[in-house]
């Protein structure tokens, strides 16, 4: 007879209410999902650049040439000597590893 009692006091959600809360728990799932994918990528780049060095090492050159690139459409003389600079340091680094 408790359960009985209880039941009927329970609230009652409309169809509006439920409609909500289903389109906000979709979203949230979405968000989830698109998290998870994230971090799967950021996990399969963590192991390729461990298993591979020479990778690293390419990315950091295409990240300079990238930027001496932009400098040069830029035109800034200033930021282009920058990254000359950088690059060296960089290449120096890297070979003496």
């Amino acid at each position: 007879m408790a359960d009985s009692s209880t039941r009927s006091e329970l609230p009652r959600i409309s169809d509006d209410d439920m409609l909500a809360m289903n389109k906000e728990l979709e979203r949230m799932i979405e968000d989830v999902e698109s998290m998870s994918a994230h971090l799967t990528w950021m996990a399969y780049d963590m192991v390729a650049l461990r298993t591979s060095p020479e990778l690293g090492a390419s990315m950091q050159k295409l990240k300079e040439a990238y930027l001496k690139c932009r400098a040069a459409v830029c035109r800034d003389p200033d930021q282009e000597s920058q990254i000359d600079k950088s690059a060296e340091t960089a290449v120096t680094t890297l070979s003496q590893m």
